[in-house]
């Protein structure tokens, strides 16, 4: 056994493991009752996996004549799993500060669509981009969701609705996993919304025989990886055939499904989902009861996005039916021009405040079950021997203070850690 390791982080006040025996998700009475561990230290190893984590006299003992890379000392200070956050459109160009306005005035969200604007002007500006300048405001936000917290975040294509820009968005988010540290879940998600001047026939049609045939020669030759497939299903978007259509054919390429459901109106897009084995469905705030039953009897875990109701005014999503039914139940930023959030700190607040869960089942939302809704619950989403090593050291001695203060994550989140490497530290006494 190798003597050397990459992180030694001791005598935290508390370690939130989330849970402790490789539970791929929590449902309700998990949710309820984290696995915490008062006064411990976690050790990391070379290769960025976990080596060891429990009370601190019991690691500090068995790894007392071993050499560290670094060593934190965390005594006064909480250890969490790096957030997860399960839904994200991250890259585009032109931002909607102008729709911010007439969204308060009033103006629903289709009928800011039907005026030309919400996706179709962003797709219009995507567009035109340069991949490099798209890959500039992608790193951007990125670095500002890692700094929140986030250590492992979905990101959308979908404001490109033909070929070439939805390649284009793809590539960058692909460059992105490979440059900087945080982790990446990349979601095809040609069918956002329908082309200027195209059918919905039409649209489908360009998904099934232009789209994903180049997409699965790019995945195959290896220049590109992704992992989910997304449809926008709504009532004036895709309906559910070509909604059951597109996903299927993307399930075929080994993708995946997670898409956007039951948002605006109750499309029963949950038992479409539910029926074809889908690992996820988005929003949600108009699903049916049977609905619920479906997905919790599936499987599928429903990613909330308190952000976008929050927004838009919305009814919010049924949180605390769905975490009754037994629901697996996740959290995401919904980050995108409509809804510019990049924290999930914040996310986990608006969970708990206007969709009425508890902190620890909003903390369980955006570690263990938001890691399972992206097919990564055996690598990402708790603190457990042989993970990645993706944590945060908070500068506080109760975890709840991080969904407590609102806004408050700067200054609460001292070190940021992927794979055992401080990507991010906070150290506020530079400032002085």
């Amino acid at each position: 056994m190798s003597n050397s390791y990459r992180l030694l982080v001791k005598n935290a006040q508390q370690v939130v493991l989330i849970c402790s025996d490789g539970e791929k998700y929590l449902t309700k009475l998990g949710m309820q009752n984290l696995s915490v561990i008062e006064n411990g230290s976690i050790v990391i190893g070379s290769d960025g996996l976990i080596k060891a984590v429990g009370p601190a006299e019991t690691v500090n003992a068995e790894f007392s004549e071993a050499t560290f890379d670094k060593v934190i000392d965390a005594s006064g200070m909480c250890v969490l799993p790096g957030l997860v956050d399960a839904h994200t459109h991250p890259v585009w160009a032109g931002d909607r500060v102008h729709e911010f306005a007439m969204k308060l005035a009033g103006a629903t969200y289709m009928d800011v669509h039907r005026a030309g604007g919400g996706i179709h002007f962003t797709v219009e500006r995507t567009r035109a981009a340069a991949a490099s300048d798209l890959l500039t405001s992608l790193s951007g936000r990125l670095v500002r969701m890692l700094r929140a917290g986030t250590t492992l975040v979905e990101c959308k294509s979908g404001y490109g609705l033909e070929l070439q820009t939805e390649l284009k968005m793809l590539q960058v988010i692909e460059e992105a996993r490979r440059t900087l540290p945080i982790n990446i879940s990349s979601t095809y998600c040609g069918a956002h919304a329908v082309p200027k001047g195209k059918t919905v026939a039409e649209a489908t049609e360009d998904i099934l025989q232009v789209q994903l045939p180049r997409l699965r020669e790019q995945m195959s030759a290896g220049t590109l990886r992704v992992d989910n497939i997304d449809v926008f299903c709504e009532r004036g978007v895709f309906d559910l055939d070509s909604t059951r259509s597109i996903l299927q054919a993307g399930k075929e390429l080994g993708l995946n499904i997670n898409f956007h459901g039951d948002e605006l109106h109750p499309m029963n897009s949950a038992q479409l989902g539910a029926e074809l084995g889908a690992l996820a469905i988005s929003h949600l705030e108009e699903v049916t009861d049977e609905g619920i039953t479906s997905m919790a009897e599936a499987k599928t875990a429903a990613v909330l996005l308190p952000t976008t109701a929050y927004i838009l005014r919305l009814p919010q999503p049924r949180a605390r039916d769905m975490l009754e039914a037994g629901m697996i139940v996740a959290l995401g930023s919904d980050f995108n021009p409509n809804a510019y959030c990049c924290s999930m700190p914040i996310v986990m607040h608006l969970a708990c405040v206007n969709m009425r869960m508890s902190m620890p089942e909003a903390l369980a939302a955006a570690t263990i079950n938001a890691a399972y809704a992206l097919g990564r619950a055996h690598t990402h989403g708790s603190l457990e021997v042989g993970k990645h090593g993706d944590l945060l050291v908070l500068n506080t001695t109760r975890w709840e203070h991080l969904i407590y203060q609102l806004g408050g994550h700067q200054e609460l989140i001292r070190y940021v850690v992927i794979k055992g490497d401080v990507v991010h530290d906070n150290d506020k006494t530079s400032d002085l």
